[in-house]
């Protein structure tokens, strides 16, 4: 069997990230637990595919042979088979395994006993579930370190479900910077590449309280420069790099400011010229624009990154559902509609 991978990128359509549910310590812990509504939601608004971010490593033993607790498996079997229900596609996610990030070599056999146990419970489900290997490598999970792992998650994956289409994106937070690293086996064309894109993260995450204080400062309009300058606060004049972004931002026009469109331009089309040279699809996994960041903004970035990706040929998922990125409001019960149709203008 040797699918087009090209259609298997397609069938992920417009999607978007269930997140802050089963990605948190415990469901709930942030204030989101999923429910069978919202997969219904979903489909009805538009939308194609679910990512599921799941943090598989708090339900896992720390010692051999790494159990994934049997109650929370059967959680994500019931979010995957509402997914499906709806006739979504839905992507297993291995998400927020922090061990992992800080010291990969005394996590690895871990990481490849969860996919293990994954791929053989989750081998007969139609094709389309696709799998995540793991979301963001960065910190010590270095890119050279990464592409050893890719290796041998993939062969413990197809040692039990040899065609099912993997997701992988590169080490640095699956930026694309970490993408151009990336080395996947040239031998398996069942693989989808990944990034994620947030740029300028001074605009997507300001005043965002999980950030550290260089990112505190809130006011940034999309694209740049803004009509009256933003004092950055003094943590941001205090590391060079966020210091010489608002040196620029408040000052330069056109391509030359790095919150222009031609930047984010600039940069999804680096994504796709690795993804044509690599003969690789390009998933979005992941965009956008906090809500400390004035609508107006969120919605003209959101629609510029969208339209930008698919002129690219990318499929993408948004960041995310229903909490502070989110696209739905739980309280109101309601879309927030005009940054939906940044998504979906019809």
């Amino acid at each position: 069997m040797n699918p087009d991978i090209y259609e298997k990128a397609k069938a992920l359509g417009r999607g978007i990230n269930l997140g802050n549910a089963l990605d948190a310590p415990y469901e709930g812990a942030w204030d989101m637990v999923l429910e069978e509504t919202y997969f219904k939601l979903i489909k009805d608004k538009g939308f194609d595919s679910v990512r599921l971010p799941v943090r598989f490593s708090n339900k896992t033993t720390e010692a051999a042979p790494y159990t994934i607790d049997e109650a929370f498996l059967k959680r994500v079997d019931w979010a995957v088979d509402e997914a499906l229900k709806q006739e979504l596609a839905v992507i297993i996610d291995l998400h927020h395994f922090e061990e992992m990030i800080t010291e990969p070599e005394a996590q690895k056999e871990r990481f490849l006993s969860i996919w293990d146990q994954l791929s053989k419970r989750y081998s007969d489900r139609p094709e389309s579930v696709y799998y995540e290997v793991l979301n963001e490598p960065n910190g010590a999970l270095t890119a050279e370190l990464w592409n050893e792992y890719v290796k041998e998650v993939i062969t413990v994956i197809r040692g039990n479900d040899p065609h099912r289409t993997l997701i992988i994106g590169g080490a640095e937070w699956n930026g694309i910077g970490g993408l151009l690293e990336l080395e996947l086996p040239e031998h398996d064309r069942n693989i989808i590449a990944t990034i994620h894109y947030y740029g300028p993260i001074l605009f997507t995450h300001q005043g965002a309280e999980w950030m550290t204080e260089e990112y505190s400062t809130t006011g940034l309009t999309w694209p740049g420069p803004p009509a009256n300058p933003v004092e950055p606060v003094q943590a941001a004049k205090n590391v060079g790099w966020v210091a010489s972004f608002f040196r620029e931002y408040n000052s330069k026009t056109g391509a030359s400011n790095p919150a222009s469109r031609e930047a984010l331009v600039h940069d999804l089309e680096r994504a796709a010229r690795w993804g044509q040279a690599n003969d690789r699809p390009i998933f979005l996994g992941e965009f956008g624009a906090y809500s400390t960041a004035d609508m107006a903004s969120r919605i003209q970035w959101t629609e510029t990154v969208r339209s930008e990706a698919e002129r690219l040929g990318m499929t993408w998922a948004y960041w995310e559902f229903g909490a502070s990125f989110g696209l739905y409001d739980r309280s109101a019960k309601a879309w927030r509609e005009d940054l939906t149709k940044a998504l979906l203008p019809s």
